[in-house]
């Protein structure tokens, strides 16, 4: 994939997955904790402490967005998170650069400081994910509309749950949600649209054609 240069009011899909494909999340834990360090640093130049890093025996705890909403008040200064899900070996994150150089600082500084969690608490060395994340450049609505419904879509494709609104890890609940401070701005997604409603049932009438498509993947040239 060749290297897209990161410019300041862009829209950009930012993916990364495992070194051999393996697993990056080993738990609800660490998936928080993902959460916690994107949060951190949409709002923080400082690093993120450890000290305060168990697990929450609240039901809040596998919730993203209260997460969030107790952790800071997100201002989006350098990056805009408009979308995002995270998969058992990869995440997909759809930024909104704010800044120049604000997707790659953003991802340094989050990443660095997910994998040091991950290599201290797992004991292990070396690279968690394959090298430097990919991006890729969102040019129109339609792409953009389209991406977020197979960003949200993936957890229900994957197998990892029959219901979409059953999965925790992505943003799709957090579209819905008036009454909590969110981790996303989904404005531009959801202004393509009538109505909240509406962009539902983008997403969920197109459960079977994804499902579709990924049974016969293997089928193609793409890895």
């Amino acid at each position: 994939m060749r290297k897209v240069s990161l410019t300041t009011n862009n829209i950009y899909h930012i993916f990364n997955r495992g070194v051999n494909k393996a697993p990056v999340f080993f738990g609800d834990d660490d998936r928080r904790q993902f959460i916690k360090s994107i949060v951190h640093y949409l709002s923080h130049s400082g690093k993120l402490s450890y000290r305060s890093n168990a697990p929450s025996e609240s039901n809040e705890a596998n919730d993203p967005v209260s997460l969030a909403s107790g952790e800071v008040d997100i201002i989006f200064p350098k990056v805009e998170i408009l979308a995002y899900c995270l998969m058992p070996n990869h995440f997909h994150l759809l930024l909104k650069q704010k800044e120049e150089g604000g997707i790659t600082w953003f991802m340094r500084r989050a990443m660095n400081s997910y994998v040091h969690f991950i290599n201290v608490k797992h004991k292990r060395v070396g690279p968690l994910f394959q090298g430097r994340f990919k991006s890729v450049h969102i040019e129109t609505d339609e792409q953009l509309i389209h991406l977020s419904r197979y960003i949200h879509l993936n957890p229900v494709v994957g197998n990892l749950v029959k219901n979409i609104n059953d999965y925790p890890w992505s943003s799709f609940q957090e579209y819905f949600q008036l009454d909590k401070k969110r981790i996303v701005n989904a404005d531009a997604v959801l202004n393509q649209f009538a109505d909240k409603k509406a962009y539902e049932q983008f997403v969920i009438d197109h459960i079977d054609y994804a499902k579709m498509l990924d049974a016969i993947k293997h089928l193609t040239f793409e890895d």
